[in-house]
């Protein structure tokens, strides 16, 4: 019967009916609940967990969505049945319970049951049952109005996106410049692998540049959230989501913002921010405060880098490789065999600090690098208070990052690090402490230093 249905139909000229398919397991109220546990910074299997659902389903969701989601998270109005009501209604009408009787229990009005259970009702096996995770499904496919996306009904505006996200570089004389071949994968690049070329405006450039090309079309207008929602979001028909290659970060998927605000800097508290440090240390009036830092080298090589800020006195870490380093293919979550790992940087600041006086190990000042996790038992160790600077905010530590530009004389950038001892170390410390300063009234660090160990 069904296939002469179908036939009919294309005789006809009208499209077949289709099945819809089997009615899905997880309910939208799980789903929104993994969304706003997304929101608030769990990772995919737990909000998975959670919310109910198995573990494996937790990351399927967050990709097909480009981590944003794409149902709305509103709580439902009472005006419409709840997943819990079609239960109730299906226990009830499996005992045998009249329209009128189920709408009295529910405190549902009688013709709002009768037309649950005309429209929403399990049709497969050719007879009227009731069965609430259908019924569910079959309202949830109802209730879509989806609104066509700007983008997909203006082909002006999306052939102009596209060419100012996604259109060829191009050389002064107008020739095309293809740049490397690059397989999109789906994640985000490497930071020192290669990345496709492209005009590569941010959404913001585009948005904010269409009033000025199109100032009288008023249908030229589009925000940047926008365009961001039709890259990431499966289904919106406008644009295809390997154009995500040409943004900035290059990454397939949204980040969530609680998510970042979590990563990677669980040791930094309030207690042990810059704001916290004492006032004695921004005037410099007294010496024992110093500024901390790594200097990167080829290879994922490492020297550490300590600052006294009265003095301008230097101290350099030795940090060489810990073996099985560049043999094999790193182990994820493994030992930090660089060498700068946070159990080495903590040992080694641990040895060169406690050779000096208790006087002159009052704080030491960092950036929120991870290298620096093991702060608390650095200070058990060595008495040593650690604070830490404000995101992105090098400046905190001025002392330091302008030594680090004098060590670059010694240490280029795209060296090997690792090939310097501790006695190059040491020999390239002492050139710098020795070498007058300005602001010291061209005394050399080793020289001031000297004057206050006498006072003490």
């Amino acid at each position: 019967m069904a296939q002469g249905r179908t036939r009919a139909a294309i005789l006809a000229g009208r499209p077949p009916l289709q099945s819809p398919g089997r009615p899905p397991v997880n309910r939208r109220e799980e789903r929104q609940r993994f969304w706003r546990l997304i929101a608030q910074g769990l990772p995919s299997e737990e909000a998975a967990v959670a919310c109910g659902v198995s573990m494996p389903l937790g990351p399927r969701w967050f990709r097909e969505g480009g981590g944003m989601p794409p149902i709305s998270l509103d709580p439902p109005s009472g005006r419409y049945l709840s997943f819990a009501e079609r239960e109730e209604i299906a226990v009830l009408r499996a005992q045998g319970c009249g329209v009128r009787d189920i709408a009295r229990r529910l405190g549902r009005a009688p013709s709002t049951i009768s037309r649950e259970l005309r429209r929403n009702a399990a049709t497969r096996g050719g007879r009227l049952d009731y069965r609430a995770s259908v019924a569910q499904w079959h309202a949830d496919r109802q209730a879509r109005r989806p609104k066509p996306c700007k983008l997909a009904t203006n082909e002006t505006l999306r052939q102009y996106v596209q060419d100012r996200l996604a259109g060829q570089v191009r050389a002064p004389d107008g020739r095309t410049v293809e740049g490397p071949d690059v397989r999109w994968i789906g994640r985000r690049h490497g930071r020192r692998q290669d990345r496709r070329w492209a005009t590569s405006w941010s959404p913001e450039q585009i948005a904010g540049r269409l009033p000025t090309d199109f100032p009288e079309d008023e249908t030229m207008r589009i925000s940047h959230e926008a365009i961001y929602q039709a890259l990431y979001i499966q289904g919106r028909g406008a644009l295809r989501r390997e154009l995500t290659a040409c943004l900035r970060t290059g990454r397939a998927l949204r980040v969530p913002r609680a998510r970042t605000r979590q990563r990677g800097k669980t040791f930094v508290t309030d207690e042990v921010m810059i704001s916290q440090r004492p006032a004695e240390a921004a005037d410099r009036a007294v010496p024992g405060h110093w500024e901390g830092d790594l200097i990167i080298g080829l290879g994922s090589s490492a020297i550490g880098t300590l600052v006294e800020r009265t003095t301008r006195y230097t101290l350099l870490l030795h940090l060489p490789p810990m073996d099985g380093h560049g043999v094999g293919p790193r182990a994820k979550n493994g030992p930090a065999l660089a060498g700068h790992g946070a159990e080495a940087v903590r040992d080694a600041i641990a040895a060169i600090i406690t050779t000096l006086p208790e006087q002159l190990r009052r704080s030491l000042t960092w950036d929120q690098g991870t290298e620096m996790a093991q702060h608390a038992r650095l200070r058990i160790d060595t008495g040593l208070q650690v604070f830490f600077c404000d995101p992105h905010s090098p400046w905190q530590r001025g002392t330091n990052e302008n030594t680090n530009g004098l060590l670059r004389q010694y240490f280029p950038k795209g060296t090997d690090l690792s090939r310097h001892s501790r006695d190059d170390l040491d020999a390239v410390a002492a050139a710098l402490n020795s070498r007058p300063r300005k602001t010291l009234d061209w005394k050399t660090p080793a020289e001031a230093l000297n004057e206050h160990l006498l006072l003490i």
